[in-house]
C-alpha cells in the first residue's frame, strides 16, 4: 500500500510516496480502509519545521481519516468490520489504510460524503470546543479569526446556531469575504489591513467583543485582547500566523476584567469527555441535515499531497482540503 512521508524538513516537495506492507492491527486497534483524509494546517508547519515545538524527522503527516473498518485487533471494540467512522490524529494518515483506536473515532452515517465527513473527525469538534471553552452566551458578540479556514467557517455557523449576536469573521484577503458571510458572519474584516481592529470595534458600536476565538496568534493576538469588553474571553487554540514567534502578554493587560484561556482538542477530550460525546452526536446530526455546512475547497488524489499542502500554505483554501486514495 501507499503512504506519504518525509525524511527532512522543507517545502511540500519533501513529501514522498512510499510503498509499505499493509499494517496488522494490534491490541485495541482497528484497520481502516481509507475513503478520504482531511489535511490540517499544523501538518504543514510540522513538515516545514516551523511549528513552535520540536518536529522530529523522519516523519509522516497525521490527519482526519474517514473510512470503513476492515480488520480488528484483539480486545473489545465499539466498532466492527464494515463500520464507517471518522478518526482524528491518525498517524501515517495520508495512506490507503490506517490503524486507529476506538477512542479516536466517531461513527459516520452512510449518507454523509467522505470529504464532508472528515470534518466530524476534528475540525467540527474543535469548533464546538472553542465555543464551549469561551462560554459563549446567547446574544454575545464573537470575533472569529481565520474565518474562511477548515475550522473557522464551522465556528461562524456554530456560533449562530448557539445564539450569538454579532459574529465578526476575519480573513487574510478580501476575496474570502463573501464566503465567510455565506457561512454565518455578519461582518467580515481583512486582518492584514492596518486598521482592522478599529474596523472590528466600529462594528460593535465601539463596545468591543465578548469573545475572541484566535487560531492565528502572531500580530493579531495583542489587538484582539485589547478588543475584549470587560468580562470578555479570548480563546487561544492555534498559531497559524505565529511564524515561530510566540505571542506575549503583560499581566496588566488583563486588569480590565479580561481573561485568556488556551485549549487543545486532546486536552478537551480528556477533561470533558461527556460534553465531547454530546458535541459529537450533535455535530453529526447538524452536518447530516445540512444545518452545519462543511465547505470542501479541493479533493485531490493521495499522490498530490504536496499540492494539498501548497494550497493550505498559500492561504487560498475556503474550507477543507481533502486527499482521496
Amino acid at each position: 500500500m501507499r503512504v506519504i512521508r518525509y525524511s527532512e524538513h522543507g517545502g511540500p516537495e519533501v513529501l514522498t510516496v512510499d510503498k509499505v506492507p499493509v499494517p496488522e492491527p494490534g491490541e485495541g486497534q482497528l484497520r481502516v480502509q481509507v475513503e478520504a483524509v482531511g489535511v490540517n494546517f499544523i501538518e504543514t508547519q510540522l513538515r516545514s519545521g516551523t511549528a513552535p515545538f520540536p518536529s522530529p524527522v523522519p516523519s509522516a503527516p497525521r490527519g482526519d481519516v474517514v473510512g470503513r473498518v476492515e480488520a480488528v485487533g484483539s480486545g473489545e471494540h465499539r466498532f466492527a468490520v464494515g463500520d464507517r467512522l471518522a478518526a482524528w490524529g491518525v498517524a501515517d494518515a495520508y495512506a490507503d489504510r490506517v490503524l486507529v483506536t476506538d477512542g479516536q473515532a466517531v461513527a459516520v452515517p452512510d449518507d454523509v460524503s467522505a470529504p464532508v465527513a472528515t470534518a466530524l473527525a476534528s475540525t467540527a469538534q474543535v469548533a464546538a470546543n472553542v465555543l464551549s471553552v469561551g462560554r459563549l452566551a446567547p446574544g454575545e458578540s464573537v470575533l472569529v479569526h481565520a474565518a474562511a479556514g477548515a475550522i473557522g467557517h464551522l465556528v461562524t455557523q456554530l456560533a449562530k446556531l448557539r445564539g450569538a449576536g454579532t459574529v465578526i469573521g476575519t480573513v487574510g484577503s478580501p476575496e474570502k469575504a463573501a464566503f465567510v458571510r455565506e457561512h454565518g458572519a455578519d461582518v467580515v474584516v481583512d486582518y492584514t489591513a492596518p486598521d482592522w481592529s478599529e474596523q472590528v470595534r466600529a462594528a460593535t458600536g465601539g463596545a468591543g467583543v465578548d469573545v475572541v476565538l484566535d487560531s492565528v496568534e502572531g500580530p493579531v493576538f495583542a489587538p484582539s485582547l485589547a478588543l475584549l469588553k470587560p468580562l470578555g474571553r479570548l480563546v487561544y487554540y492555534g498559531f497559524a500566523g505565529a511564524d515561530g514567534d510566540v505571542a506575549r502578554v503583560a499581566l496588566t493587560d488583563l486588569l480590565g476584567l479580561k481573561s485568556i484561556v488556551g485549549t487543545a482538542f486532546d486536552a478537551w477530550l480528556a477533561a470533558a469527555p461527556e460534553e465531547a460525546r454530546r458535541n459529537q452526536r450533535e455535530l453529526t446530526e447538524l452536518v447530516r441535515d445540512g444545518r452545519l455546512r462543511v465547505a470542501v475547497h479541493a479533493v485531490l488524489p493521495l499522490e498530490e499531497a504536496a499540492q494539498a499542502h501548497r494550497l493550505i500554505e498559500d492561504r487560498r483554501q475556503l474550507g477543507r482540503v481533502v486527499l482521496v486514495p
